[in-house]
């Protein structure tokens, strides 16, 4: 077995290909062509945490994998979400490898947030808001920049000290854009044209009334407790997203933002006006006015892993990147 570790997961990604690998991904998974369960985890009540399994067969990749990830959202001294992936040979069932799943999530993470951009936010989107200071925050403000030329880049969080530390690592990434950090979410989203919601928390983080007409909000957010996006903001968007039946289930798979606005009476399930896949594909239009606010709410997909795992794998295999152990 091939054991790859976080920094071999680093360097063997390519973010434009990783993004290309995840359209294909959810394109093959809205035409019914991947094995994909829904997410399965055990809680661990008293930490507010779980640990849940995402196998996936996608075959288009030649990639069978799983992904045990937790989630532990009170963690400060390390990352809130930990993560192993295995690859499997899909010939034989044999285990082939064994790798860092962290580095992974974030970017596929992050990907997917940049294929929903290119689809649906307005071709000349300016202004981006980053809401978070955390690993997503950090994911999302690397591959969003790489499919729009933001002009001013904004950074929120509950924590100032992060958000300004945040901030200036933003400079050295992205070149010529202002950088600016924000002193609420408000102030952030007031006038931006792409808005990266990457929180743990429980109460709204983006409002209706804050958001511009023609503004493309990601949200990536994921709390059992509450909700990043508020009802209105559901109710009042073009929603899409990665998977009907996912993101529609109860948790752990599925979105309590949107079942809290359906409970609420703002919006029925079939407010969903799109998976992600359909707008890669084209059998379903994105954004057919300027000013409609869009929406991309992800819950995260076990076929983006393989996606991405089966990059790393190949890259990896022809580099001569990794460890082989015996089991």
């Amino acid at each position: 077995m091939l054991i790859l570790s976080r920094s071999d997961v680093e360097r063997l990604l390519d973010p434009d290909a990783l993004r290309e690998a995840i359209a294909r991904a959810m394109a093959d998974l809205s035409a019914g062509r991947v094995s994909m369960p829904l997410r399965i985890a055990a809680i661990v009540a008293e930490r507010d945490g779980l640990l849940a399994a995402m196998p996936a067969f996608l075959p288009s990749a030649n990639a069978l994998t799983t992904k045990l990830v937790s989630l532990f959202p009170r963690n400060t001294d390390r990352p809130t979400h930990q993560a192993v992936i295995v690859a499997f040979d899909p010939d034989n069932g044999s285990p082939a490898a064994l790798m860092d799943g962290e580095a992974i999530t974030a970017a596929r993470t992050a990907a997917g947030s940049a294929l929903a951009t290119d689809l649906l936010a307005r071709k000349e989107a300016a202004v981006l808001a980053v809401i978070g200071t955390g690993v997503q925050a950090r994911a999302h403000l690397r591959a969003l920049a790489r499919v729009r030329a933001f002009r001013e880049v904004r950074v929120a969080g509950r924590d100032a000290a992060k958000a300004a530390a945040l901030g200036k690592e933003a400079r050295a990434w992205l070149g010529g854009a202002t950088i600016r950090t924000m002193t609420s979410y408000a102030q952030a989203i007031a006038g931006a044209d792409v808005v990266a919601a990457t929180t743990h928390s429980p109460d709204p983080v983006v409002r209706r009334e804050w958001l511009a007409p023609g503004s493309h909000v990601n949200s990536v957010g994921y709390n059992t407790a509450g909700r990043e996006i508020d009802g209105a903001t559901i109710r009042d968007a073009l929603l899409v997203v990665e998977s009907r039946a996912g993101t529609l289930a109860p948790p752990p798979t599925g979105s309590n933002d949107i079942a809290l606005a359906i409970a609420e009476g703002l919006v029925t399930a079939t407010h969903v006006h799109a998976e992600l896949g359909e707008l890669v594909s084209g059998t379903r239009p994105g954004r057919t006015d300027a000013a409609q606010i869009t929406l991309y709410k992800s819950v995260g997909v076990a076929v983006q892993d393989a996606a991405a795992a089966a990059l790393i794998l190949a890259a990896a295999r022809r580099d001569g990147v990794g460890r082989e152990v015996e089991l």
